[in-house]
């Protein structure tokens, strides 16, 4: 019939519904055959609101609070209800989010004075009562010229800022309670959505936390990450030193022909950095040893262990490096994970006893021959090589299990210094939308994986979900336990990365799951204006991906 569209459900199913039927009554029909409430959903490999009429027959999948894409839908309509709220209190006083901390998201409140306990009290007090009025939060699809003049309309400019440089012509524009912005991605319809939350002050902001996926009507205790947080604050001073704390500065940079000098003095930050690690190992010496370094994938570590190396020779000592990669187990006796797969991230895939044998060896002065392992036939090798570290040197380990205990536990605490590195943003695409560090890594692996590995976009993302997991598990626990953080992150390197990653994630056709992912990623990076790669100089961690 010409008044009705045929639907295809990702369990197989086939429904009829009118031309234009609401995503929203047919996910309030599938509601429950799910676990969890549905909050978005995919249509024909598109992220789509549930607010979007549907006008052609399609291929529907919907995402509920127990999936990935579902959190995030619920992350980022709770922080437009801490907006909206922050209005409520204090109109036109404006409320950033800087980043992730713990479990949740942390904000600053810019009302001109510090931001106390009971500020936080009255907010998540604002916020509840929002969420029991159950406010819609309409969607408005509209020109991209008229986004901006809307904006302009309110006097919010550094929005419409954002949005002229923005490469598309239209735009999804939210309202709720006479509160408008712009959001990268789809919101809940409801505020009567988001009833899981609590506000945690944290000195000079606070943090709004949130369930997690695997419990979406329970929210985690809040764990504090005190050196993170200080390395993230760090990273907030660079970007105002900088002068470019948003995407939209950055572009503006990029346009007027200042960028060159916002690469070289992000660049010189990172140097200072390394050099004030170095002075930390001298200080420490004689007693320090062993330097270990981890850090999650695409974080930048073999730059980073170069470049120490030769600050560490400023102070006259000389460094011997080994990689834990030479120390897998042979295949046969690697651990696998619950599904069958060998399970390469866990500690426990390492030879541990060889490992602390050959560091106290060679502690004591003694020579070894260290393993090589051969991952295309999955066993250890020896090639002949021997290594020993004098009395004058150091020894660099590099690899994700470095923080833990457990790796070196037959070495005193006292002779080992922990470094942890990760690439932490110090950029946002604007005061409510941050950067997570997450893409950050995501793209760099991309770019690297192929450049280097011979591995394309597709195959980089069907991976990245066990990595993180691995990561979740193998790295961030100990990160407290880190004697040091380096933050590795380059505030202009999104810029110089999209030339390198929008074609390989172009090659990602509707057909693959990780379609969505790269469109995702790809509109992302359409926030930035490209910058030539050109003068980034042969030191930068930026080459480890880009050569």
């Amino acid at each position: 019939m010409n008044g009705e569209i045929k639907i295809q459900f990702g369990d197989g199913t086939e429904n009829l519904y009118g031309r234009g039927t609401l995503l929203l009554t047919m996910a309030r029909e599938r509601q429950p055959l799910y676990p969890a409430r549905i909050v978005a959903a995919r249509v024909n490999n598109a992220l789509t609101d549930l607010q979007v009429g549907q006008k052609t027959d399609a291929a529907v999948e919907f995402f509920d609070l127990k999936s990935g894409q579902g959190m995030k839908v619920y992350e980022r309509s709770l922080t437009f209800v801490l907006i909206i709220a922050a209005q409520r209190l204090y109109p036109h006083k404006d409320v950033m989010v800087e980043h992730s901390l713990g479990n949740g998201l942390y904000f600053e409140w810019l009302l001109g004075r510090p931001v106390t306990k009971s500020d936080v009290a009255l907010l998540e007090q604002a916020m509840r009562v929002i969420i029991a009025d159950n406010l819609p939060i309409v969607l408005r699809n509209m020109p991209l010229s008229e986004a901006i003049q809307q904006f302009e309309a309110i006097g919010n400019t550094a929005k419409a800022c954002l949005l002229r440089q923005i490469e598309r012509d239209t735009v999804s524009l939210y309202t709720c309670d006479g509160v408008m912005d712009y959001f990268y991605g789809p919101m809940v319809p409801e505020t009567g959505y988001l009833k899981q939350f609590a506000l945690t002050y944290y000195s000079p902001g606070f943090v709004l936390r949130f369930p997690d996926k695997t419990n979406p009507e329970v929210i985690p205790s809040f764990q504090d990450h005190p050196r993170l947080a200080q390395i993230f604050w760090e990273a907030e001073r660079w970007g105002d030193l900088l002068g470019c704390p948003t995407v939209a500065q950055l572009n503006e940079a990029i346009v007027s022909g200042d960028f060159y000098e916002i690469m070289r003095v992000a660049e010189a930050l990172h140097e200072k950095k390394v050099a004030a690690i170095a002075d930390m190992v001298e200080e420490r010496r004689p007693n320090v040893r062993i330097v270990l370094i981890a850090g999650p994938s695409s974080s930048g570590k073999t730059t980073f262990i170069q470049r120490l190396a030769i600050q560490l020779r400023v102070h006259g000592i000389r460094s011997v490096a080994i990689s834990l990669d030479d120390y897998f187990l042979d295949r046969d006796k690697t651990p696998r994970a619950q599904n069958g797969d060998y399970d390469f991230e866990s500690i426990h895939a390492l030879d541990l006893p060889l490992l602390n044998d050959h560091l106290v060896e060679l502690l004591s002065g003694r020579t070894v021959e260290p393993p090589f392992y051969n991952f295309k036939t999955g066993q250890r090798e020896y090639s002949g090589r021997k290594l020993q570290v004098g009395p004058d040197q150091v020894l660099l380990v590099e690899g994700i299990h470095g923080l833990n205990p457990d790796l070196t536990a037959s070495i005193p605490r006292d002779q080992k210094m922990l470094i942890y590195i990760s690439a932490l943003t110090q950029l946002s695409i604007d005061h409510h939308n941050r950067i997570p560090t997450t893409d950050t890594r995501l793209i760099r692996r991309i770019v690297r994986d192929n450049q280097f590995r011979n591995h394309d976009a597709l195959q980089t993302l069907r991976l990245w979900p066990a990595v993180r997991s691995g990561e979740e598990v193998n790295i961030f626990p100990f990160q407290e336990e880190a004697d040091v953080i380096f933050n590795s992150a380059l505030i202009y390197e999104l810029s110089v990365l999209r030339q390198y990653a929008e074609p390989l994630l172009a090659k990602i056709t509707p057909e693959y799951p990780e379609y969505l992912e790269a469109r995702r990623l790809t509109g992302f990076l359409r926030h930035f204006r490209l910058a030539p790669p050109d003068q980034v100089p042969s030191t930068s961690i930026l080459r480890e991906f880009i050569g």
